[in-house]
């Protein structure tokens, strides 16, 4: 009887799942794997004919061959694509586990933090080699960015608000309030690298006479 009453009271007792979490996981994991999926195919299709006209080639400002082709497309010695296909699997993974109910131990967050902020750190290098070295946007590319700096945003702002880092009930209050703020942040951002784009490569011009012209 006191068994039953405890398990009874340790369910009640347990916090909610963070759907709204997961569910972004999840969303982000899928979309970041296809974009990964699609560059590969395409090194792929490149590899076997160098002849091979890129799908996602739009014109000499927006396509994917010039990043496909170059060294900062292959940074570890293998096609960048790939790295998206080892590691968004493991967001939609954790996604998954969280639907589902799991509860993931301190050091796991920070491990996750960890793999997040340095996705980032990588996006905001390769957003500097295509802007300021490259001259070329990669609409795939494009799509990896977008997906990976809410995904820092969300995870880190989450950490903070529950006390992963430490820190009293103040810094605690501050991660949760930020976290209401990471779509306006999330938009920030992205302007940020539409400012770039247009003072260094005048992207927006460019992009409208390749639509329209």
């Amino acid at each position: 009887m006191t068994a039953t009453a405890d398990t009874d009271r340790t369910e009640t007792e347990a916090p909610p799942r963070p759907i709204a979490l997961a569910v972004f996981l999840v969303i982000a994991g899928v979309t970041g794997l296809i974009a990964a999926f699609e560059l590969m195919v395409e090194k792929i299709a490149v590899l076997e004919d160098p002849t091979h006209s890129v799908s996602c080639d739009f014109s000499v400002l927006v396509g994917c061959s010039t990043n496909l082709a170059s060294e900062q497309g292959a940074v570890l010695g293998f096609p960048n694509p790939i790295i998206g296909l080892v590691c968004w699997p493991v967001v939609i993974t954790v996604g998954m586990a969280l639907l589902s109910g799991a509860r993931f131990s301190r050091w796991f967050w920070i491990g996750f933090n960890v793999g997040v902020t340095a996705a980032l750190g990588f996006v905001c290098w390769l957003i500097f080699q295509s802007i300021y070295v490259l001259d070329v946007l990669c609409p795939w590319c494009m799509l990896t960015w977008a997906v990976t700096i809410p995904t820092f945003w969300t995870v880190t702002l989450r950490n903070v608000a529950e006390g992963v880092f430490g820190g009293g009930a103040s810094v605690r209050r501050v991660g949760a309030a930020l976290a209401g703020w990471i779509p306006f942040i999330t938009v920030v951002c992205y302007l940020v690298v539409v400012l770039l784009a247009q003072l260094r490569m005048d992207a927006i011009p460019r992009i409208w006479f390749d639509l329209f012209a």
